[in-house]
Formats: C-alpha cells, structure tokens, sequence
C-alpha cells in the first residue's frame, strides 16, 4: 500500500530529496491517523522503516504527536519496534536535538500511561533515559527534564524497581540530578 511505499523510498531510494519528500508525504498522512483507525499498525511499521533513512526527516516530531495522544499510547508502546525507534533517536549521535528531543518526549509520554511502564523497562529504553537525563547544559535541559519524568514514572511501577537499580548508570544520573 501506499504508507509501505512511502517508508520503503524515505530509506532506499537513491535521491536524497526523494527520500526526504517521501518521508514528508508519510508523516502528513500520519498526522490524521490514529490507533483506532485501520492503518493504524501499518503506519507504525511504515514510521519506523522511515526513522532508519539518512535523510533528514520529521518522523521523531510524529512520533511524538502519536504519543502525546492518550488513546494511542498503549498500542504504540508494544509496537514492534516504536521503543527502540525513539531510544535509537535519542542515542544516535547523528541526529538534531530537536529530534532526540521529540523522541525523548514521545518515551515521557508513553510511560504516562501506567500499563506501559513494565513493558518499556528495558534495556534499549533504560539506556535512552539514562543518557538524555545526565546531559547537561542549556540545549538539553528540555531533554534531561523529559528523561527524567520517564526515569520517575517508570520507577513508580514496583517490578521495574529491581531492575532499574541494576542497570548500568541509573542511580548514578538519579543521584546526579538531584544535586542540579
């Protein structure tokens, strides 16, 4: 269909502009789609595919839209491969910080819904989280606040707890933020 191909060209085809215009195209029919609707999932796959061009591109600010609306956070959150589409935003230095800011925003927003928070406990997420919150200075701070709110929600599921404080820099960047 018509939202595979647009993903498909965003990545693969050979013309930058291309890419970039398919991926504009994907990202306004998205912007009226939403988890009720039919194409819901294949939009989804359709945004991921998208995030892996390197090409410049907005699926970060959509995905970030998606979230933002309460009805279509719990589908997104077990998604195949949303998380670990906005953790790999977040930690890849190759993207613009407004984009590691929507896909941090976009973490912040699914871990407000409460029955998201022990399915985004993992790695790929934790590592997102703990990266973005121990950033420091001006351009981060949006993007530090929104970690840790996510740090904070997902903390407030008791399960995720155990795990939490063994992963690799948690409590350190916890500990970190509390100083600020």
């Amino acid at each position: 269909g018509l939202l595979e191909t647009l993903a498909v060209v965003s990545k693969k085809d050979d013309n930058a502009d291309v890419q970039s215009r398919a991926a504009m195209a994907l990202t306004k029919i998205a912007w009226s789609i939403e988890s009720d609707t039919n194409c819901y999932k294949t939009l989804m796959d359709a945004l991921v595919v998208a995030s892996l061009s390197k090409s410049k591109n907005p699926v970060s600010q959509v995905l970030r839209a998606q979230a933002r609306c309460v009805k279509n956070r719990y589908s997104m959150a077990r998604h195949p491969g949303i998380l670990d589409t906005l953790s790999d935003i977040c930690l890849d230095s190759n993207y613009a910080l407004s984009d590691k800011e929507n896909a941090m925003r976009a973490l912040m927003h699914l871990s407000n819904e409460e029955s998201n928070r022990k399915i985004m406990c993992k790695k790929t997420v934790l590592n997102a989280l703990v990266a973005c919150a121990g950033e420091e200075g001006g351009e981060w701070r949006k993007i530090s606040e929104s970690a840790i709110v996510g740090i904070e929600r997902m903390a407030t599921e008791l399960s995720n707890r155990e795990i939490m404080g063994r992963h690799p820099g948690l409590l350190c960047v916890v500990a970190k933020v509390t100083e600020r």
